[in-house]
């Protein structure tokens, strides 16, 4: 195998590193407060970074296990290998090179005339071949990623053959393969979480996973008889081996304390004949799904199980995605809680925030960008929210595959105050849960908004919302403490509106034979003549018509007072989503 360390230029630029200044860089990375984030981006490779948020800069270092002729790492919108943002290692056959590079619409890679990713060191040890670089978040260069909050798509790939030139290189012509991973962390220490911890999974029964594209699966799990007051921790999934690319996503719901027993079921959740009680078993305790990675409370703060004025009845809710319609499947996969008997500052909550799943909130087919905005009015937090607040510490996005983007702001006085969460490159194959840079304070009388972004130009009908993994979801699950009652702050558009909308787009399109109100809602939309107009008239209505607001609390009832035909919000849109500053005031790109 080559040794690259002995050779390593930059093309067209020569650049040496001494050795001096190699050995400061690497104790400068170890200084920086930001803990070093590994993972395995595959067999071959492993990736680790350090943040300093102070210079703006982030420091990785790349091991290969076995490097043959090169390596190549990037980032892209979605993880394409086209318009990709590339550091690339190649060798000639004589001699190596280091430099900053990109691919276009097609694949080819290019050096890129202006050099962002610089090399500190690269070294063979033992164990495989290290290469340590930088570059700054936002280089202002359109053919650079710019390096965000939220995920990032992380491409790779290994080279087999010496390269004469880089320009011979084409990504669909080598093994390559992508990582999700959440770049951008807070500098927060590593958890400890005590001697006195105590587990309990809460998983299926051993099910045989129906032989159906979605499945919703409920099964009623009862806690210890007496058992105390504890605090949750820390939660993580427990999945089948084998069953990884079946189960979607897991929600663990408490049942209401006001019910003395809950049957015991184990069914789908869709079922008719399912006990009637499962539908008060709403406060949700943990909740997964792909990708998430495990949960760990904040020092103060724990989820309350056991003890008066709690249930000891469980529902497990598991989502299965079976494409394949794979029969005979059996399953037992869950949630593992971790809790402990001392009691920490705060009860913790977990608060659902956007749209409600019904299908009168749908996406037009063929759209390139559509966006679909579920509301927490200040009505709501009026009603629910202590003086004081609460203060939200974590989130977990979800959307289903049509998602590209989600975003929740806080409003306060008719004006955006602060962005709560945003991933502008959101994967459903990626939703861990994200753990804020700083807390947010949401007062009584404030607004939250939840807007997603969908990207529906692969599909010919409109996409309405619902639970299938074909239907769409907008929703943001937040953590935050003090625990209080509201359980479910969303909105969805008022029906009555919404069939004007089918009865003029019908009378538009010269249908005088409209069967509104005669179909469900679903068939409705999938009627209707979708051309731009019909797009546009949907959008305009979604941004304007009065909503139904569900300010649920944890019994799954609303709060008292009228929800239905409330004015959507008036806000002033004060915030522009997050840029770092560029000579001559440019905007970078991603």
């Amino acid at each position: 195998m080559r040794i690259f360390n002995k050779h390593l230029r930059l093309q067209d630029v020569t650049i040496m590193y001494f050795t001096a200044l190699a050995a400061l860089m690497v104790i400068l990375v170890a200084s920086y407060q930001a803990p070093s984030f590994p993972v395995d981006v595959s067999s071959e490779l492993q990736l680790a970074w350090n943040i300093s948020y102070a210079k703006q800069e982030i420091y990785m270092e790349l091991q290969v296990a076995e490097l043959k002729h090169g390596v190549v790492l990037g980032m892209s919108d979605r993880g394409e290998l086209t318009n990709a943002d590339l550091v690339v290692l190649w060798d000639s056959g004589t001699k190596s090179y280091f430099g900053d590079a990109w691919s276009d619409s097609e694949g080819h890679v290019s050096l890129d005339s202006q050099q962002d990713y610089e090399l500190i060191e690269a070294k063979e040890k033992p164990d495989g071949f290290y290469l340590l670089f930088k570059r700054p978040f936002s280089t202002c260069d359109p053919k650079d990623y710019l390096i965000e909050e939220g995920t990032v798509h992380i491409i790779y790939g290994l080279l087999d053959q010496p390269l004469a030139s880089l320009e011979e290189l084409n990504l669909s012509r080598i093994h390559t393969g992508v990582q999700r991973v959440l770049m951008l962390r807070p500098d927060d220490p590593s958890p400890t979480l005590g001697p006195d911890l105590q587990t309990i999974d809460v998983v299926a029964p051993d099910v045989i996973i129906p032989s159906q594209e979605t499945t919703y699966w409920c099964f009623i799990q009862k806690l210890p008889e007496n058992m105390p007051k504890n605090h949750i921790i820390m939660y993580e999934s427990v999945i089948t081996p084998g069953n990884e690319a079946i189960v979607h996503h897991i929600e663990v719901f408490e049942c209401s304390p006001d019910m003395m027993d809950v049957p015991q079921y184990s069914g789908s959740c869709d079922d008719n004949m399912k006990p009637r009680k499962l539908n008060y078993c709403r406060h949700v305790l943990a909740a997964w799904a792909m990708g998430a990675e495990a949960f760990y409370y904040p020092p103060d703060a724990g989820l309350a199980i056991g003890g008066p004025g709690s249930s000891r009845f469980l529902r497990l809710e598991v989502h299965y995605h079976n494409p394949l319609l794979i029969a005979g499947r059996r399953d037992s996969s869950g949630i593992r809680l971790h809790y402990t008997p001392r009691l920490r500052r705060y009860d913790a909550g977990i608060m659902e925030l956007g749209l409600v799943y019904t299908p009168v909130m749908a996406i037009p087919p063929k759209q390139h960008t559509f966006y679909l905005t579920g509301y927490c009015t200040s009505k709501c937090t009026q009603t629910a929210l202590p003086p004081g607040g609460i203060y939200v510490f974590a989130s977990q996005l979800h959307t289903h595959l049509a998602g590209r983007g989600v975003r929740t702001v806080l409003v306060r006085g008719g004006k955006e105050v602060e962005i709560v969460q945003e991933d502008q490159h959101f994967s459903t194959h990626y939703q861990t849960i994200r753990v804020l840079r700083k807390m947010v304070n949401i007062l009584p009388g404030d607004v939250l908004l939840t807007k997603c972004t969908y990207n529906t130009e692969d599909r010919s009908k409109p996409t309405v919302g619902g639970f299938g993994i074909m239907e769409e979801m907008c929703v943001n699950y937040i953590h935050y403490y003090p625990r209080i009652q509201l359980e479910l702050c969303k909105s969805h558009i008022d029906m009555g509106y919404l069939q004007k909308y089918f009865n003029f787009i019908n009378r538009f399109h010269g249908n005088e034979q409209c069967v509104c109100g005669e179909v469900d809602v679903t068939q409705q939309f999938s009627q209707l003549d979708w051309d731009d107009f019909t797009g546009e008239v949907l959008d305009s209505l979604y941004n304007t018509a009065p909503i139904f607001m569900h300010c649920n609390q944890s019994t799954a009832r609303l709060f008292p007072g009228e929800w239905e035909k409330q004015p959507i919000p008036v806000v002033t849109s004060t915030l522009e989503k997050h840029r770092y500053p560029c000579e001559g005031g440019a905007v970078p790109t991603s």
